[in-house]
């Protein structure tokens, strides 16, 4: 006689085979109600054909019998069965009346989540919001995207996620055209709270070729102004400085025309490298402030602080000399500064001879990082544009979109270069004869 154990093993799968057809059979589906039962009135019976319910006709009966076959619901999965009205789907007669700035800037929340569990999200503001770039459309961003993959270059407008991007990669003027090559690999030694660049202790070693790639990149785009910028290196014994220096002297000896931007890290106080890249011939040297002294603990790595920074900005001047060699920061806005911490930042630039400041709103990248305080609107920044140039800075660009490198070369070339031209006696015979270079070094 068997066990009874392999009997009810056996008969398991029997169990769950008629388990299951049952749960189907019981399960209620949502319905669309049909003409015959939505109308309460066909429904009734005539009084001049009421029998007695106890001797039904012939007949009746099998009016009967066919009604109920034809009132059967239909099954189906769908839970909601009101439908919107077309006219919703379609665009009005007339279009719409532009807002007035007071609604245009007003906020707007939305609630968000399951039952129970709703919160509240602040919608992105209008001014805030930009298209997506396709390479199928804009061939340019599809080549300098193309190019970066192939020589293995990065780029902080990818790794930071920044908005703009299509704009920069993809303008029909590739003079004017800004590309910023992040050098030293794609992983940050450092935290930040507001950047979305990968971290890590120990970074890949860098590429030996790098420079080479970049410098011949740049050449091939023909790009008129770029920016050179890094991760923060603090692995290495130089923090990367005469990598960067490298990579500058190569772009230039392809092409020296083109203009160069080399935005920096604070190479953890070590001035003595900041030397190194400020004598390698660029143009621009930049290097972020990114927030008010008193926020700077909160925003930044611990290792980076505001006065650092400042040390930075200003021995870039006395190495060069104060006629030299342009310097340039920038500050996030929506981080929850105050108007007299923004005011005495400034103050503290113009004393170490910061020619450049640009603002632009933080823009939170993940949910791991900084929330915004606050949406700046166009016209606070344009107040704080004013208040800059009110200042004695050289040049300001203030808006929500405005990034440290967002259209570098378009400002930098129009407001000055042009106003260093005629301050400081750059004339155009100086522009002329490095055109002139560059013609010998292509014909060559």
């Amino acid at each position: 006689m068997a066990s009874p154990a392999p009997i009810q093993r056996m008969q398991a799968p029997l169990r769950r085979t008629l388990a299951r057809a049952a749960a189907l059979s019981s399960r209620s589906y949502a319905t669309i109600p049909s003409s015959s039962s939505s109308d309460p009135v066909a429904s009734q019976p005539s009084s001049s054909q009421s029998q007695s319910p106890s001797q039904p006709s012939p007949a009746q009966q099998s009016s009967s019998n066919t009604t109920t076959t034809a009132a059967k619901p239909r099954p189906t999965y769908f839970k909601d069965a009101s439908v919107a009205p077309f006219s919703n789907f379609l665009p009005t007669a007339s279009p719409a009346a532009p807002l007035s700035p007071s609604e245009a800037y007003t906020l707007r929340t939305a609630e968000v989540g399951p039952a129970g569990r709703k919160r509240t999200i602040t919608r992105l503001p209008e001014w805030l919001k930009t298209p997506i770039p396709s390479a199928g459309t804009n061939p340019n961003y599809a080549k300098i995207k193309a190019d970066l993959r192939g020589l293995n270059l990065h780029t902080v407008c990818e790794e930071a996620r920044c908005p703009n991007i299509g704009e920069c990669w993809g303008g029909s003027d590739k003079a004017s055209a800004t590309a910023t090559i992040m050098l030293m690999g794609d992983t940050c030694t450092r935290g930040c709270r507001f950047c979305s660049v990968k971290t890590s202790r120990a970074p890949a070693p860098l590429d030996p070729h790098e420079p080479e790639h970049t410098a011949e990149a740049l050449a091939r785009w023909g790009l008129g102004y770029v920016v050179l910028t890094s991760v923060d290196r603090d692995d290495l014994a130089d923090g990367g400085a005469h990598h960067f220096a490298e990579t500058i002297r190569r772009i230039k000896q392809k092409k020296p025309t083109l203009l160069v931007e080399a935005l920096t890290g604070d190479f953890a106080g070590n001035l003595d490298m900041v030397k190194i890249v400020a004598e390698s011939g660029l143009d621009v040297y930049a290097h972020n402030v990114e927030t008010v002294e008193g926020l700077t603990p909160y925003v930044r790595d611990r290792r980076a602080t505001f006065r650092q920074s400042l040390e930075v900005l200003g021995h870039v001047k006395k190495v060069k000399g104060s006629e030299n060699i342009i310097t340039k920061t920038s500050i996030m806005l929506g981080l929850g500064e105050t108007e007299e911490e923004l005011l005495e930042a400034m103050k503290e630039l113009r004393k170490v001879d910061v020619d450049v400041v640009t603002f632009g709103q933080y823009m939170r990248p993940t949910k791991r990082h900084l929330k915004v305080e606050k949406y700046v609107t166009p016209d606070e920044f344009e107040l704080w544009r004013k208040r800059a140039l009110d200042m004695g800075f050289l040049y300001c660009a203030a808006g929500p979109l405005v990034r440290s490198s967002y259209k570098a070369g378009e400002a930098f070339i129009e407001n000055v270069l042009k106003k260093r031209a005629g301050q400081k006696g750059m004339s155009t015979e100086a522009i002329g004869q490095a055109l002139a270079a560059e013609e010998v070094s292509k014909s060559l």
